[in-house]
């Protein structure tokens, strides 16, 4: 794989970063989902379309994550060696899972609970050792991904280019994803964690990982076109109304989407890839023509996603901890906490990587 600068990828992680805080602020104010912090929300619209935006975003923005994190792991791989490419793993992934793990993930909760009014316990649960894996499960799965590709063989030479895969792989693959996710939720229902993993939609998240790393010898991240990008636009906006319309025919009837066979079990399952492969098409297409070019702040916030990443859970329940008395409609509140919490996770992160060892792993 070449060495040229992919800017516009670094532009794609800052925006999923910044939808990774949307996310879970979403939640907060009335989106279905677990997170630590959830206010008392009116039933309304808001709640709905928040809703709506965690299960669009739940389709592709962690499987892209995992699919840009492949993509970089084989050069990283060849150039470092395994030995030296496992130990960098290790800081970069393993350090931030048992920072938060027994530090930020435990004042989270403890923020948290002294928003409900439980009272704030964080120096306890300190000293008792808790574990709160929270986002960082992310960091962890990717450590098990970066330990898998050792196992594979590494090749002696650069293979030839090869084309970007048709419409019928692309087909093809959101169809295995679909199949396979509907197979592991039978085991693992969405919304159940094993380690802090939540199995349930893993498929997708294996898939594009190692889609990632058989793509970047022949820069496929890098070779979308505008066909391709349209094309799985047109089928992601055909699929894209399914779920809500799935949801607003059930009216208050319980639909389960996590587990069994049932239909809205299967169409959840295939629904995600087949939203997912047309918005990460866009983004690689759309976001290469437009912004494949250095931008000094584009760059700097580039160069603190990681850290706004591992930072932004204490950030955000703080923040809406600190509003939860403030009588603001919760789509006021949810747009001040995604903006304000997104801003000073980034921030905070600069601060901490002016720090050399912090710099290291971050």
């Amino acid at each position: 794989m070449s060495t040229a600068r992919t800017y516009f990828l670094d532009r794609i992680r800052v925006l999923l970063t910044v939808l990774v805080v949307a996310h879970h602020t979403a939640i907060t104010y009335g989106a279905s989902g677990s997170w630590f912090f959830k206010e008392e929300v009116p039933g309304g619209p808001t709640g709905d379309l928040l809703t709506v935006f965690t299960a669009v975003n739940q389709a592709f923005f962690m499987g892209m994550f995992f699919l840009l994190a492949g993509y970089f792991t084989p050069a990283s791989l060849a150039r470092k060696g395994r030995a030296s490419f496992m130990r960098e793993r290790l800081v970069r992934l393993g350090i931030p899972v048992l920072v938060f793990g027994f530090l930020l993930g435990p004042l989270t909760v403890a923020i948290a609970r002294s928003g409900s009014g439980a009272g704030g316990d964080w120096l306890a649960r300190l000293a008792a050792g808790q574990f709160v894996l929270g986002p960082l499960w992310f960091a962890l799965a990717l450590l098990l991904f970066s330990a898998a590709c050792l196992l594979l063989p590494q090749p002696s030479e650069a293979p030839a280019a090869k084309p970007v895969p048709g419409p019928a792989a692309w087909a093809a693959a959101a169809l295995g994803v679909g199949a396979a996710a509907l197979l592991v939720r039978q085991v693992v229902p969405v919304g159940e964690e094993v380690f802090g993993l939540q199995l349930g939609y893993f498929a997708s998240y294996v898939f594009l990982f190692f889609l990632g790393c058989a793509a970047a010898p022949h820069r496929w991240l890098e070779r979308v076109e505008r066909r391709t990008a349209l094309g799985w636009a047109a089928v992601t906006a055909l699929a894209l109304p399914a779920l809500p319309l799935a949801l607003a025919l059930a009216g208050d009837a319980p639909i389960r989407f996590e587990t069994g066979f049932s239909g809205p079990a299967v169409l959840y399952a295939f629904w995600e890839p087949f939203v997912a492969w047309g918005l990460i098409a866009l983004l690689l297409w759309g976001l290469r023509e437009r912004a494949n070019r250095p931008a000094p702040l584009w760059d700097a916030l580039a160069a603190q996603a990681y850290g706004a990443f591992i930072l932004h859970a204490p950030v955000i329940v703080a923040l809406s901890v600190l509003i939860a008395g403030w009588a603001a409609p919760p789509a006021v509140k949810f747009l001040l906490v995604t903006t304000l919490g997104s801003a000073l996770a980034f921030g905070l992160t600069w601060i901490l990587r002016r720090l050399p060892l912090v710099r290291r792993v971050i």
